[in-house]
């Protein structure tokens, strides 16, 4: 993979899928705030409190109905590879295609929440879309799990204690998507996407106890422990087993950091420290 920085274009018109989640909702703001029209698709308009400016149309990307309506007029999507409500892969992708193309739409971005290959994947390298995969190692929101405890106890149960995380900042995903659905340079990308460090669990906790100004204890739970909590949230044996190997065998993406955020918008990829500073709130202030 290679990254290349690119001189925005003319104003584009952009629809924004997945528009009320964690990349969508800084996606709309930064493509609003750099001139853009952006068009919002999501299943709850009323209660999406997206800008003013933004067009929110109701709809969702299984709705052959509501997809022809929000592509229309549009020249670049961001789309999210999942169902929203289920994070389970696309069932209509190459319907998905067909329509974007079909309204004139010409590049896409894609977030990827699936390791394999898709058939929403097949079809947009099948099609005369222009498309940038997003490929997050890991969400700095994934922490907002442990806001609860935090809240109530002033504490983190976590286990795994030595494996690093070269978490990504949500923004800085909506960053490169806004980069690459409004200029030349990112067609036929593939875009894996880090924070400046990798962390571990008790570096973690000690950056929010810091920035929170209060003290915040880490427990480190046993392998057992943990096992038994996936099973109690409704965990198959499959689910369980793929889980333990990511911690007992990660992959080394998971903890490389790369520069590519910053070779994508000209701007440093944010610190977990700067995600925590602007959500304090979800853990007490």
């Amino acid at each position: 993979m290679v990254a290349h920085r690119a001189t925005n274009n003319a104003p584009a018109s952009v629809l924004v899928t997945g528009a009320t989640g964690n990349v969508g909702r800084p996606l709309v703001e930064q493509l609003l705030s750099a001139g853009h029209r952006v068009r919002a698709l999501t299943r709850d308009p009323e209660r999406a409190a997206l800008p003013a400016e933004t067009d929110v149309i109701a709809g969702n990307l299984e709705d052959a109905r509501s997809l022809d309506v929000a592509f229309g007029g549009m020249d670049a999507a961001h789309v999210i590879g999942f169902d929203g409500a289920g994070h389970s892969p696309l069932d209509r992708g190459e319907q998905l295609v067909e329509t974007a193309v079909r309204k004139g739409v010409r590049r896409v971005t894609l977030l990827r929440g699936d390791p394999g290959k898709t058939g929403l994947e097949r079809a947009v390298e099948a099609s005369e879309l222009a498309w940038t995969y997003l490929a997050p190692v890991e969400f700095m929101s994934n922490v907002l799990e442990w806001a609860d405890c935090i809240r109530a106890e002033g504490v983190v149960r976590h286990g795994f204690p030595d494996l690093r995380s070269a978490m990504v900042h949500d923004a800085d995903v909506a960053s490169v998507a806004a980069t690459a659905l409004t200029s030349e340079g990112h067609a036929r990308q593939e875009y894996w996407l880090t924070g400046p460090e990798a962390l571990t669990a008790p570096e973690k906790v000690a950056v929010l106890s810091e920035v929170l100004g209060r003290p915040i204890r880490f427990e480190e739970l046993t392998r057992d422990q943990i096992v038994g909590q996936w099973r109690e949230q409704g965990f198959s044996d499959e689910d369980v087993e793929f889980f333990l190997h990511l911690r007992t065998d990660p992959p080394e993406a998971g903890s490389t950091v790369l520069p590519t955020v910053e070779q994508v918008t000209g701007r440093p990829a944010r610190t977990f420290a700067q995600w925590v500073a602007a959500n304090r709130a979800a853990f007490g202030g």
